[in-house]
């Protein structure tokens, strides 16, 4: 190592220089000839990306919703008690279920691939979303512990599928010279949809005291067309996933460089 490190950079050489030949086209980005090469792969980060923001930072929006029957409240109760109750529930989660899904990501993501494991993640957060939001009234009646199962697995399959790979894919499918911009377009993208599934929240609790005050099921309604809303939110990103995002494991870095110059315009889909 100490004869490597005092070698002059001088006499440092490549082992294939590039020819001239050789060299990588340039071209703006956003041109026409980007979007011909990496317009669907662009959009397909950025889509996926945006629609998991919708349904992940939603569910953790109105998680005080779904603890609150969880939690032993009474009159006695100050916001700081209730506070900490929620955020033990929240550590609990957490704990089982959020952080092993990232451990599930690291140990499969290279045998499995980044494309599956989304696929796998946006359709199954899917079910489990129109699993606690189709019979909704039947779960909050009494206090079923099946209905804490399932919530806590939608953030499992969060983060062992699209919360990782969204990060993963944009990363490394895009050159170099064009990672770090089209990756900081896909991560502006997806907090739009923070925002979009924030303010589409808000708007279902403002709307909550529009219902007749006599049915005892009125203010569970918008937390049930949330919650089915968000399920059809992840199957969209299963559609998405599935018709535009490539696999990019086993794929070098240097291999996206050469930005498709001998393939199609259209990048193809591994099925």
């Amino acid at each position: 190592m100490e004869k490597i490190l005092d070698l002059p950079l001088s006499q440092i050489q490549e082992d294939k220089p590039l020819d001239d030949d050789d060299e990588l086209p340039h071209f703006a980005l956003l041109s026409t000839r980007f979007l011909r090469r990496h317009g669907v792969e662009l959009f397909s980060c950025a889509a996926t990306w945006f629609l998991l923001d919708v349904a992940f930072y939603s569910s953790n929006l109105f998680q005080s919703q779904i603890y609150q029957q969880y939690l032993t409240l009474d009159d006695s109760t100050d916001v700081y008690e209730e506070a900490i109750k929620v955020a033990g529930l929240q550590a609990l989660i957490a704990i089982s279920a959020t952080i092993p899904g990232y451990y599930f990501t690291v140990f499969f993501i290279d045998r499995v691939g980044r494309r599956k494991i989304q696929l796998m993640g946006f359709t199954l957060m899917g079910f489990l979303y129109l699993g606690l939001g189709i019979p909704y009234f039947f779960w909050r009646k009494p206090k079923h512990a099946g209905f804490i199962i399932l919530y806590g697995l939608t953030f499992f399959f969060a983060n062992f599928g699209p919360n990782t790979t969204t990060f993963i894919v944009p990363a490394e499918l895009f050159p170099a010279r064009l990672r770090s911009t089209c990756h900081g377009i896909s991560g502006a993208t997806g907090k739009i949809g923070a925002v979009v599934g924030a303010v589409g929240i808000q708007r279902a609790w403002g709307s909550s005291g529009e219902y007749n005050e006599g049915d005892p099921d009125s203010k569970l309604k918008p937390m049930r067309a949330a919650l089915v809303v968000l399920g059809a939110v992840c199957f969209l990103g299963t559609v998405v996933t599935y018709a535009f995002t490539p696999e990019t494991m086993r794929r070098s870095l240097e291999e996206n460089e050469k930005e498709r110059e001998t393939e199609s315009d259209v990048p193809a889909v591994a099925l």
